[in-house]
């Protein structure tokens, strides 16, 4: 469907349990489908109303324990947070990645040429550029579509603001090319390659692995090739507690 009808549903309330699935709480729901129609309205005037569109989010994270112990072999205990990059995104068919995020210029990529570039080190062109990269090489289909994205994980604030962004484009790439079949391991170890190897930070995995698995994690990096992955099933919610 497109923007103005996704935007209909949202007001309908026909999406409430899809959003409260992410948001958890009716206040959060309530602020969440305002900031989704916003972004819908933005994509309508960026790249036309008729596009069919799709909704994605990816979280930013929080380290509970195990603070860098992901790239010395060791544990963590991480979980997504209620703060989370989204996109409004549409499939195209010319093989061009167009991405325009809130308070940025428009970042184009041409899955033609995909090579690692060290002057765009740090840019957030290069970590689409990574996660396309990645799974092409890896033998899953890429292909170009048109975004717009908006982010309330504050960049510099430890939250994964680069993770949560790298795992919303692997999202909008699975949702288009793969069939929604992406691992979240494999999902996070695509997001991870692409900033350590395009974007120029030396990451560990704890970062990706807490925006794509979601909810509380447990992770023993002992073989950072192949990490054990528990989700930890506990609601805050009824326990009184919050994560702050």
């Amino acid at each position: 469907m497109n923007a103005q009808a996704m935007m209909n549903k949202i007001k309908a309330g026909q999406l409430d349990d899809a959003f409260r699935r992410v948001y958890v709480t009716d206040g959060e729901v309530a602020k969440q489908k305002s900031r989704y129609m916003e972004l819908l309205t933005t994509f309508a005037e960026t790249f036309g109303g008729d596009r069919e569109v799709h909704l994605m989010s990816a979280p930013g994270r929080t380290e509970i324990c195990g603070n860098h112990t992901d790239h010395n072999h060791g544990k963590v205990l991480a979980a997504a947070i209620n703060l989370d990059a989204i996109a409004v995104a549409s499939k195209n068919e010319d093989g061009v990645v167009r991405v325009k995020s809130a308070g940025h210029q428009m970042n184009v990529a041409d899955l033609a040429d995909l090579a690692p570039n060290a002057d765009a080190f740090g840019h957030s062109t290069a970590m689409v550029r990574g996660v396309s990269a990645r799974l092409s090489d890896l033998g899953y289909t890429v292909g170009g579509y048109d975004a717009v994205t908006t982010s309330d994980v504050m960049g510099g604030s430890g939250l994964s603001s680069s993770a949560a962004y790298e795992i919303l484009v692997a999202t909008i790439i699975d949702c288009f090319f793969g069939g929604g079949t992406l691992d979240p391991v494999e999902r996070a170890k695509v997001g991870q390659y692409a900033e350590n190897v395009y974007f120029g930070k030396p990451c560990g995995l704890m970062d990706q692995m807490g925006s794509s698995v979601g909810g509380a994690v447990a992770i023993d990096f002992a073989d950072p090739a192949a990490p054990v992955v528990k989700k930890v099933e506990y609601d805050f919610t009824r326990s009184g507690h919050a994560l702050c």
